[in-house]
C-alpha cells in the first residue's frame, strides 16, 4: 500500500536527513494534528468561512508533502486553490486518503 500511498523517495530522503527515529515523532505529530485539520475543513465549509478552509487546507496539504504523501497532498491542495463549496464529497475523499497515508506511514515508521 505504502508504494502507491506514498513517495518512497521523498520518504526516505526525510529519514536520511532527520534519522528514522525523528521522522517517527514527525509523523506521530502529524497524526494528531492531521484529524483536527479534517475537522477544520468540514467546519469551515458549513460555515462556508473561504480564509479558514484555505488555511487548513493548505497546512494539510503541506505537511503531506513532508512525507511524501503525494495523493493526499495533491487533493489538499486542490481544495485550497478550489476554494470552499457546498459539496462534501471531495473533503470525503481527502479524509478516505488521509487514512490510506496514515496506514502507511504507520507502516513505515514500525517496519
Amino acid at each position: 500500500m505504502s508504494g502507491t500511498t506514498i513517495d518512497m523517495a521523498v520518504f526516505a530522503e526525510l529519514q536520511e536527513a532527520a534519522g528514522a527515529e525523528f521522522v517517527g515523532e514527525l509523523v506521530g505529530t502529524f497524526f494528531e494534528e492531521a484529524p483536527g485539520m479534517l475537522v477544520e475543513l468540514r467546519a469551515a465549509q458549513v460555515a462556508q468561512n473561504a480564509d479558514a478552509f484555505r488555511r487548513a487546507a493548505h497546512s494539510l496539504k503541506s505537511n503531506s508533502n513532508t512525507f511524501g504523501a503525494t495523493r493526499l497532498a495533491e487533493m489538499a491542495r486542490d481544495l485550497e486553490l478550489g476554494g470552499v463549496t457546498g459539496s462534501s464529497a471531495p473533503l470525503d475523499a481527502l479524509e478516505a486518503s488521509y487514512t490510506q497515508a496514515a496506514a502507511a506511514l504507520k507502516a513505515l515508521c514500525n517496519g
